[in-house]
């Protein structure tokens, strides 16, 4: 398979009273897909950093931020595939009954995933269709076409239902508005997060941001979906999984510093 390459990573500035303890999660997960190398992670001043992988598996880097302003670096050059997301649409539901034990989690609602809430929505929608790969496309369409993309919309505290209900978001807005309809039909859907290149794409004129997307279980495999871009990428890079944007916050402080800014890179270099 023909691969291309990216420079992807992030630059974090805080501005802290006091000494805060911090998790960042930002450094891509373990794939056979994507290969990383002249990885680079820097701290000015410099911080003590400690590795370890959360419930999930996902990467995790914990810290301290000091007092005053301080920046958190992450750089890579990641090999990806030069193919987009892969697709079939035959492939089938599972039933409930013969989900595999470590699916069922993401059969149930979560902190920002209601399907209890959006269930009645749900069947009325797509009970009636035939269970499988094209009725979780459908659930995409619905969402892609209900919710208009727009930064500052939501906030923190913004659930599936309130997206539903006030129709704007951002890509994790979207993302679980349609993990909650597939679990409402008992289909698994778990959230992911990572970097996403604008690769043979219109260029996004919007500075570049983490990306939020899902994955579906179907006929024994997770499937990639994109209820924001509503189309199969190229060049995703997963940072991690989890049931929603609570379970992989790209950081997460026991305290109260004041983000200053964040820069995200996710784009195309030469070999």
């Amino acid at each position: 398979m023909n691969v291309r390459h990216l420079q992807i990573g992030c630059v974090f500035t805080h501005l802290a009273e006091i000494g805060t303890p911090v998790v960042f999660q930002v450094t891509p997960a373990t794939s056979a897909q994507v290969t990383l190398r002249s990885v680079e992670l820097s701290s000015e001043p410099a911080m003590s950093l400690h590795g370890y992988a959360d419930l999930y598996g996902n990467p995790c880097i914990r810290a301290i931020l000091p007092p005053g302003r301080s920046s958190f670096r992450y750089q890579a050059v990641a090999t990806v595939p030069d193919a987009v997301d892969e697709a079939d649409e035959a492939a089938a539901e599972v039933p409930p009954a013969e989900l595999p034990d470590g699916t069922l989690i993401y059969t149930l609602p979560s902190r920002y995933c209601l399907p209890e809430v959006l269930g009645n929505e749900a069947w009325a929608r797509f009970g009636g269709m035939a269970p499988g790969y094209k009725r979780v496309q459908a659930i995409c369409d619905h969402v892609h076409e209900h919710v208009e993309f727009r930064y500052g919309s939501t906030t923190a505290l913004s659930t599936a239902a309130d997206v539903y209900q006030g129709r704007q978001g951002v890509c994790r807005d979207f993302t679980h508005l349609a993990i909650s309809f597939c679990r409402a039909l008992n289909i698994p859907a778990r959230y992911v997060f990572g970097y996403l290149p604008d690769m043979d794409v219109p260029l996004n004129p919007d500075p570049m941001d983490f990306a939020a997307w899902m994955e579906v279980w179907l006929a024994g495999r997770w499937w990639t979906f994109d209820p924001r871009n509503n189309e199969r990428r190229k060049g995703r890079v997963v940072i991690g999984r989890g049931r929603d944007a609570s379970d992989v916050a790209m950081i997460t402080t026991f305290g109260g510093p004041l983000l200053e800014s964040m820069t995200v890179m996710s784009e195309e270099v030469t070999g």
